[in-house]
């Protein structure tokens, strides 16, 4: 895939996760959802610090830790506002030619502009879902960003290593779901397309 493509696709991503949060009112920022643990305002709060921390990777700033901190509570305005300047940041000269820091992932972690798009392009695949679950709306996405991310998906290692403590994504469930579906997709990922399950059903 190249730069361009999943720059573009990076950009409708995060364009549909703006849509649904747009949704919400100020009452539904604490609602839960399927990230344990966290409500809607910390969700928004921690979606908001990721759009911030790859920004900064764009410009080659993100080795600063505090380009990535979370300032609650999260706002559906401050998370726009986010969403609009990664989109910007991404879109920035010389931006395919540089490694982004990924603190992160561990002191001095850098990858390159198209592997870090796509991390970013994933998580807010599935962090487009949980605000919508959140708001219990329906998500869909066309069969373009599916296609596109179900590789991606499905190329992230699996493993213990997802029960530790801020881990992006929850081990991976036993069922696959339809291949190319968004259910594949959140399986992969450690979420349940049902959430939230009723206890004793």
């Amino acid at each position: 895939m190249t730069i361009d493509a999943i720059r573009e696709l990076d950009r409708r991503a995060v364009l549909a996760t703006v849509d649904v949060a747009n949704r919400a009112g100020p009452a539904d920022l604490s609602r839960p959802t399927p990230c344990a643990g966290w409500t809607l305002g910390d969700l928004l709060a921690h979606m908001t610090a990721q759009h911030h921390g790859f920004a900064a990777s764009a410009r080659g700033e993100g080795a600063d830790l505090g380009a990535w901190k979370v300032r609650p509570p999260g706002t559906v305005k401050s998370y726009a506002e986010a969403a609009d300047a990664v989109i910007a940041a991404f879109a920035g000269e010389g931006v395919a030619e540089r490694d982004f820091a990924l603190p992160e992932f561990g002191p001095g972690v850098a990858v390159p502009a198209e592997q870090a798009m796509g991390f970013h392009f994933i998580d807010y695949v599935v962090h487009g879902w949980d605000v919508a679950r959140a708001l219990d709306l329906p998500y869909e996405l066309d069969a373009e960003l599916l296609e596109a991310a179900r590789p991606i998906a499905l190329a992230v290692p699996d493993g213990d290593f997802r029960l530790e403590p801020g881990a992006a994504f929850a081990p991976a469930l036993g069922a696959t779901g339809d291949p190319g579906s968004l259910d594949e997709i959140l399986l992969a990922l450690g979420r349940s397309p049902a959430w939230p399950r009723v206890e004793g059903a």
